[in-house]
């Protein structure tokens, strides 16, 4: 695979977000036996409206491989990041070039992201049982797991909480 870009969502590239994240999520099981995820993962207008949606991109074909939200606290897709944290959501990966560095890309844009804007951390979550993949990464990266801050948005679905602390940026 050529380089990967990451960059800014632009509405040109909702629908063709909207397609990978589902396919992504499809793929591992994350949305066997749920009810209406699959619209809210597609609705890349409004993350984008609510968050900074991240797309990377081949450089060489423009084709899109994977993309991230990225929010902050009080936002609409924040679930856990506090006063001073990031949190990132519905990373996603094509699965054509899964395994390939394009999460890991995401997951340091997001980091970046957070350390230039002067957070002290970023915050995410994963579900139990699922997307192991994903949980390597993060654990590679340094995120530790938080367990006091684990929840169940419904019955059968477990979110295990990690936590990345950031260097505290001089100003």
């Amino acid at each position: 695979m050529s380089s990967v870009l990451i960059r800014p969502v632009e509405p040109a590239d909702f629908a063709g977000v909207a397609r990978l994240t589902v396919a992504a999520y499809e793929s591992d099981g994350q949305l066997k036996g749920e009810s209406g995820y699959a619209e809210v993962l597609a609705d890349v207008a409004a993350r984008a409206e609510h968050g900074d949606v991240l797309v990377a991109v081949d450089q060489e074909t423009a084709e899109l491989l994977g993309s991230v939200t990225f929010v902050l606290p009080g936002t609409r897709y924040a679930e856990m990041c506090g006063p001073g944290e990031s949190e990132f959501r519905m990373l996603a990966v094509d699965p054509s070039v899964q395994g390939r560095g394009v999460g890991a890309a995401l997951v340091e844009a997001c980091i970046a992201r957070a350390a230039g804007m002067g957070c002290t951390a970023v915050t995410i979550c994963v579900r139990e049982g699922h997307a192991e993949p994903a949980h390597r990464l993060y654990g590679r990266r340094g995120f530790v797991r938080q367990p006091g801050q684990d929840w169940s948005p419904y019955p059968g679905v477990n979110l295990l909480a990690l936590r990345l602390p950031l260097p505290i940026q001089p100003r």
